[in-house]
């Protein structure tokens, strides 16, 4: 590769200080070269001749990165000021959202809400089903045994022992009452765990309501046989709803 000499040409439309240097840089053919066009621009800064470019397109203009030196500075001057606007110790607060968001359960909580009236509903459901199958039970018994209808055998421990067997009567018709209270709780409440509230709940407003009618109940008979009765309603209501909620969990077909 050869280099010729440089060669200075002057043109009438470049100011004095301009000149136009062309370096002719080698040749790629035996009919191709390469020139390379150097402008120099005001006195050449020393050490350096000029800027060469290849090709013949003019040299990029040198105001852009000034420019944008001095858009940096005047960022970097807006923020300094910024800061020393700002107390210390205060941080940029992000503005308040509008949107109100409902409340949100705690996480692993899947309890339903409190409901008053609907827990008093239940109450007055189980209690009035209770009565209406314990006189269902003694009307049975009339038919079958010729006892007498009384309310008697509802509110008051006369009618209750578990040492004859006119009393076994009315104790069977108390313990199947107690049986169709924990299908009650499976209809009614559905839930295993509120099996133990609602029953004795039921037989303490049904000791009330006894004091209520005929005064405190005083014969041992009467607590064994409705502590048994509450006994059974919680057990078999738990069971019977534990298998409900145990069916209620959908499960997906095995594929072989």
């Amino acid at each position: 590769m050869m280099k010729a000499d440089p060669r200075r040409l002057e043109s009438s439309d470049l100011n004095e200080e301009e000149t136009i240097e062309l370096i002719p840089v080698g040749e790629r053919g035996p009919q191709q070269r390469r020139s390379t066009v150097a402008v120099d621009i005001g006195p050449p800064p020393a050490g350096h001749a000029g800027l060469l470019l290849h090709g013949a397109s003019p040299p990029p203009s040198g105001n852009a990165p000034l420019l944008t030196q001095q858009q940096q500075q005047q960022q970097q001057q807006q923020q300094q000021q910024l800061q020393q606007r700002q107390p210390p110790g205060t941080t940029s607060k992000k503005p308040a959202s509008h949107h109100h968001h409902p409340r949100q359960s705690k996480p692993g909580s899947n309890a339903p809400p409190f409901n008053p009236r609907l827990i008093f509903s239940q109450i007055v459901a189980l209690q009035s089903f209770h009565y209406v199958t314990l006189g269902f039970f003694i009307q049975c018994n009339h038919f079958l045994f010729g006892p007498s209808i009384t309310i008697d055998r509802i509110f008051t421990s006369n009618y209750i022992d578990i040492w004859t067997g006119m009393g076994w009567v009315d104790n069977g018709a108390v313990l199947l009452s107690s049986l169709v209270g924990a299908v009650l709780l499976l209809l009614i409440v559905e839930k295993s765990k509120k099996c133990l509230d609602f029953s004795v709940t039921l037989f303490f407003i049904h000791f009330v309501m006894c004091c209520i009618y005929n005064g405190i109940p005083g014969t041992y008979s009467w607590y064994i046989i409705h502590i048994v009765a509450t006994i059974v309603m919680v057990l078999l209501g738990e069971y019977l709803c534990s298998v409900k909620e145990m069916n209620e969990i959908p499960l997906l077909p095995y594929e072989s």
